[in-house]
């Protein structure tokens, strides 16, 4: 474990998973051309991702199962090769429903993906190095972001979207070949080999994933920190941004740029910090949802478009919710056996997309609803109509912020049920506290001896 051929395999597993976010991001920056190309209203537009992520979320269980069963090379080279169709199905859609199908087709080689980089990981690599390198696959992944912001933006208006959407399905053939040709299930005599339980068997895997607290922790975990920069990334950010806040493409462009490098940098110091202190995991997740309902209640209340300054204090909050998701990995890591972690991490990567579609929809609802009733004079993507649709967030973050608490309580009960006691936090601050003052006093005292 741990050896040069290791880190060719998480590399390659990195790149696989960078270029699955480029595919299922693509659409964010594409939004208003679609509008265009299939005369689509607001509701039509979230219909692309919210359907696309439907897939996504229904698939995480059963992929979650599949990799347990087959293994990550299989699992990754077919989301590869299926987000491939979905591309080139995409570049010749000129209505709704066939572009709705290359979506589809997106989403269901997306959900493959990365589940089962997560699961290379923990078979590659010694245990201390897993925290810290799940955050860094989620992050280093963002950087297909960027692709999708400033590359695919590029030729999308300047060459068309059939070239646009083409060049994708390049790319994923190119993650498609790397991942057959590379990628192996575990190191030469591991000794953990992959299971293969029948369907009993599987059943049996997937309610004993359910009933363990921690897995649901971790699932409403990435249901409270994820979704709300999934919604501004893949679909709304863009337009509240140029049409709402009335910025221009550039600058847009480049807030969405920050929201995956803030991401990047954020993601190695908060996976150091849980290793450091991993009974306080569900603390840092619920700092996270306030800072993220608190940044949006400051934009959405301003009177008028919100300052440059305000709005890049906003994606820095949202982009650090990328990297505190990927906690809830580390919940389903900890608090399930080797052999039912695929399991456990399907079931978890369920929560935020499940959260994000729904929002992504209810948004779109209600601004062509407002618009329908003429609330909305300035057009549809009007200021004020963003900032009733946008509001719906508050209700998914107080969902997130409840369920965290309690089913923290469930996990904690069940620890102490085991010897495992979780100190309060305001004890662990004072010992620290203490212990603080108790060296500054050693210090002084052996200075002063030294000058006596």
């Amino acid at each position: 474990m741990d050896s040069k051929r290791a880190w060719l395999v998480w590399g390659v597993g990195v790149f696989a998973y960078l270029i699955a976010i480029t595919h299922r991001t693509s659409f964010g920056v594409a939004g208003l051309v679609a509008t265009e190309r299939f005369g689509a209203t607001a509701s039509a537009l979230s219909a692309f991702t919210v359907i696309q992520l439907i897939v996504y979320a229904g698939l995480q269980i059963p992929v979650g199962v599949l990799v347990d069963r087959f293994g990550p090379r299989v699992m990754i080279a077919t989301g590869a090769a299926l987000m491939v169709l979905g591309q080139l199905q995409l570049a010749g859609a000129t209505s709704v429903p066939a572009g709705v199908v290359g979506r589809i087709f997106v989403g269901a080689g997306d959900a493959m993906t990365f589940i089962a980089v997560i699961r290379l990981i923990p078979l590659w690599f010694p245990t201390r190095r897993v925290p810290v390198l799940t955050q860094l696959t989620g992050q280093l992944g963002q950087f297909g972001q960027l692709i999708s912001i400033a590359p695919f933006a590029f030729v999308l208006n300047h060459a068309g979207w059939s070239q646009a959407f083409l060049g994708l399905a390049a790319l994923g053939v190119l993650a498609c070949v790397l991942s057959a040709a590379v990628l192996r299930n575990a190191p030469a005599g591991s000794t953990a080999p992959i299971a293969r339980p029948g369907m009993r068997e599987t059943a049996a895997d997937l309610a004993t994933a359910w009933r363990q607290p921690g897995t649901r922790l971790g699932m409403w975990t990435h249901f409270s920190t994820q979704f709300s920069g999934t919604v501004f990334v893949l679909t709304w950010g863009y337009p509240f941004l140029v049409s709402g806040q009335g910025l221009d493409t550039a600058t847009a462009s480049i807030l969405l740029s920050l929201f995956v490098v803030v991401g990047i940098i954020c993601g190695p110091f908060l996976g150091s910090w849980v290793g450091r202190h991993p009974l306080r995991r569900s603390t840092m997740v619920l700092a996270v949802t306030v800072a993220i309902a608190a940044a949006w209640a400051a934009v959405l209340l301003h009177s008028g478009p919100s300052p440059l300054w305000l709005l890049v204090v906003l994606v820095l909050v949202l982009a650090v919710g990328g990297p505190a998701s990927m906690i809830a990995f580390d919940f389903a890591r900890t608090f399930n056996p080797s052999h039912r972690i695929g399991t456990a991490t399907g079931i978890v990567n369920v929560g935020g997309f499940f959260a994000a579609l729904v929002t992504m929809y209810m948004i779109g609802l209600i601004i062509d609803v407002l618009n329908g009733i003429g609330f909305s004079p300035d057009g549809l993507y009007s200021l004020d109509a963003f900032r009733v649709a946008f509001s719906f967030q508050f209700l998914v973050l107080g969902i997130g912020i409840a369920a965290v608490i309690t089913t923290r309580r469930k996990v904690r009960r069940t620890m102490a049920d085991r010897g495992e006691l979780v100190p309060p936090l305001r004890d662990v601050l004072s010992d620290n506290r203490r212990r603080r003052q108790q060296f500054r006093k050693e210090q002084k005292d052996e200075r002063t001896a030294r000058r006596d």
